[in-house]
Parts: C-alpha cells; sequence; structure tokens
C-alpha cells in the first residue's frame, strides 16, 4: 500500500484561541498513540480537505513534524467538523506499531449491474463498511462486491461473501446482509407503510363510525 506522508508544524496556540488560526486557513489537529506522548500540530486547511477524501479512516499516512526527526505512520481517528457549514474543525490522529494489528472500518463499493433490477427491482445496500482486523500495511483501502450474480429477488450477498485477503480478519458478523435486489412490492411497502398504514386506516374509520353511532345514540 502508498502511504501518504505529511509534513506538519508544532502548534503552541491551544484552547479557544485556535479559532484565530482556523481564520488563517490553519488547521490545529492533534496525534497521540503508542508510548510517545500526544503533540499538538497545526497544518494547511485546505490541504487537510484533500487529504481526508483520501485517506479517509482505514488508510494509514506518514505524518512528519517540521524542525523534528523521523516520523510516524498514523491513522485518522476523529474528525470534527461545524454543525452548519461542515468545514474541518479539528483532526485527531493516532499512531500504530507496524508490527501490531489494528482495527478498522472498511467502506464496501459495489460493482456490476444486478440482472435483478431489469425485472423492476431495487438494489440495496444496508451495510457500507466493514470491521477487519490487519496489519496496519494490509488494511485494505476498499473491498470491491460484484453483484453481476444477483439474478432474481432471492439471492442476497452477506458479510460472509465478501472476499478480504489473507493477511486480513473480518471482524464484523458474517451474518449482516450487504447487499439485496428488493422486488417492487416490498419496495412499495417500504415506502407506504403497506398494511399497517391499512390497518391504521381501517382503525381511524372505525373509530369514527363508532363515534357518529355514539352520537346519533345521545341525541336519541
Amino acid at each position: 500500500m502508498d502511504v501518504q506522508s505529511v509534513k506538519l508544524e508544532s502548534r503552541t496556540v491551544i484552547g479557544k484561541k485556535v479559532k484565530r488560526l482556523r481564520k488563517q486557513g490553519i488547521l490545529p489537529v492533534h496525534v497521540y498513540g503508542t508510548s510517545t506522548p500526544p503533540v499538538a500540530l497545526q497544518g494547511d486547511l485546505l490541504m487537510f480537505r484533500k487529504l481526508i477524501t483520501q485517506v479517509g479512516t482505514n488508510r494509514p499516512l506518514s505524518i512528519e513534524v517540521e524542525g523534528q526527526e523521523g516520523e510516524d505512520l498514523c491513522f485518522v481517528r476523529e474528525v470534527q467538523r461545524h454543525p452548519v457549514t461542515e468545514d474541518l474543525l479539528h483532526i485527531d490522529f493516532i499512531r500504530v506499531d507496524v508490527t501490531q494489528t489494528t482495527r478498522a472500518e472498511v467502506p464496501i463499493t459495489l460493482i456490476g449491474d444486478a440482472p435483478a433490477t431489469r425485472q423492476g427491482g431495487t438494489l440495496l445496500q444496508p451495510l457500507q463498511s466493514i470491521l477487519v482486523e490487519a496489519l496496519p500495511m494490509n488494511i485494505p483501502a476498499s473491498l470491491d462486491v460484484d453483484v453481476t450474480g444477483m439474478d432474481d429477488f432471492e439471492k442476497a450477498i452477506y458479510v460472509r461473501d465478501v472476499a478480504v485477503g489473507a493477511n486480513v480478519t473480518v471482524i464484523s458478523d458474517e451474518g449482516d446482509m450487504v447487499a439485496r435486489v428488493i422486488p417492487p412490492r416490498v419496495e412499495a411497502e417500504l415506502v407506504t407503510g403497506g398494511e399497517v398504514l391499512e390497518g391504521e386506516e381501517e382503525g381511524t374509520d372505525a373509530t369514527a363510525e363508532a363515534a357518529t353511532a355514539e352520537g346519533g345514540a345521545s341525541e336519541g
């Protein structure tokens, strides 16, 4: 796996004063983990916007601090965003030991066309990622799942069907559904509520009829 390198600067501004950094286009970050003390760093905000989309939380990157020797292999552990604009506010990186296994959520990508969708069905993907365990350099960037074999509404793909490689252990429940094509009738029931809505309507009508009958009895 190719590891992207990032050079950051030491940060002395902490607490509420970091707002000043963000206005200057600088993002505050923390790096922690292993036996090394946590450090406060900072880097270019525009660079981090691109970086997050490239590495996500399951691809390692190498962090070098300007003016210091050595690099740390890290994963993105937490990303804080503005609740309204969703712009980056802060990133936590966690150091990892390349000789020790680690866990990561690996995104699932459905590839191909499911033939059952040509019969009016809809392809659903209930599971967006799979939790795996492996050495940091063996963590997959993504997991491709081929849906071209889904030619009827009875077939589904589960976690146990996903190939992850010999050096990777799946932690997610193997019975979790990854993909399925549902028939049009099932889709309509999911959207409208199916019999539940009909039952509610019948219950409403029955209540109205009872109220009318009661009103008529009172008037009599």
